[in-house]
């Protein structure tokens, strides 16, 4: 979503605060919201801009504002909430590099915040969001990458409960694997024929790898979006792209019934070794999962929600 004025255009409101306000009773604030500069003109500038600094104002340390359990920080929950979802949308404007020292950026601005006031309800708040958007495997917005700095600093911190700490590690090494821009780890699946394959063997431009199951009815909407894009069988057809399908699940005789339903002129598969789960080569928290590989096996996309895939397909140049 570009526009050419991306300032957030949510007004302050004036609020006394610090230790020295007058108590005049509690009145939440709006969000106070990051503006660009007037002097930053460019739109990937202001972009940078707002991902950089869309949380300073709201988590300065130097203003406390009172708070209940349906504020945060003086900030309604919703608007918090609200919030949030826009800063999304900024970093889904932004480069991975850019997006990644923006939420380790945020860890770091809670932290401050759970130090200065720990009744301010930021750190719990932001630390739930962050993981409902980035990490629910239901959500649009999942980013594994964009998670990774986040959780990794939720392993260590101080604030959060020792007994807690070792799953965010869990998560944080889960998040680590097959990171975007890395090589996509290599595994050995089977046609249904017997026949061995490599997932490197492959040779295309671009590699959908696609975790599905039988009987799964989000998979069969990826199916059935796929295999009726023209341009995806376009692709398909002069060796562009690559449709790997692969189960990593144990129970053959199902899959071999839902043979069927996959395109014949996909790749599709099952781990003979269950490396793929028992080994956790890949973090398949929920089916479907989809990759996006480069004519390297280099990771273009990791655990991609659908909708964001197929634009991507979209926008390809015509070869």
């Amino acid at each position: 979503m570009k526009t050419t004025h991306l300032t957030l255009c949510i007004l302050l409101l004036l609020v006394s605060c610090g230790q020295g306000r007058k108590d005049t009773g509690f009145h939440p604030r709006p969000f106070p919201s990051a503006e660009v500069p007037a002097i930053i003109t460019d739109r990937s500038e202001a972009v940078s801009y707002l991902a950089a600094h869309f949380w300073d104002e709201f988590l300065d340390t130097t203003a406390l504002y009172p708070c209940d359990s349906t504020t945060v920080n003086g900030v309604k929950r919703p608007e918090v909430e609200q919030a949030y979802a826009n800063y999304l949308a900024i970093l889904g404007m932004t480069s991975e590099e850019e997006g990644e020292m923006s939420v380790g950026k945020l860890f770091g601005g809670i932290s401050a915040m759970e130090a200065r006031d720990t009744s301010s309800n930021v750190f719990e708040t932001i630390a739930e969001l962050t993981k409902m958007y980035l990490y629910d495997p239901n959500s649009p917005y999942r980013n594994e990458d964009l998670y990774y700095p986040f959780v990794k600093g939720l392993s260590t911190s101080g604030f959060v409960d020792e007994g807690l700490r070792a799953g965010y590690g869990y998560d944080a090494r889960m998040c680590s694997l097959n990171r975007t821009g890395t090589t996509a780890a290599d595994f050995v699946f089977c046609d249904k024929s017997g026949r061995r394959y490599s997932m490197h063997g492959i040779k295309a431009d671009y590699t959908i790898l696609f975790f599905s199951n039988p009987g799964c009815h989000a998979c069969k909407e990826i199916i059935d979006g796929l295999s009726s894009n023209e341009k995806v069988s376009e692709m398909i057809s002069s060796g562009r792209l690559a449709v790997l399908n692969i189960y990593i699940d144990s129970d053959l005789s199902e899959w071999r019934r839902y043979m069927p339903v996959y395109p014949d002129n996909w790749y599709n598969g099952y781990d003979p070794d269950y490396v793929i789960r028992e080994d956790i080569l890949y973090n398949v928290r929920a089916i479907p999962s989809l990759y996006l590989l480069d004519k390297d096996k280099k990771v273009l996309m990791k655990d991609a929600p659908q909708e964001r895939l197929f634009s991507w397909l979209e926008s390809v140049p015509e070869s």
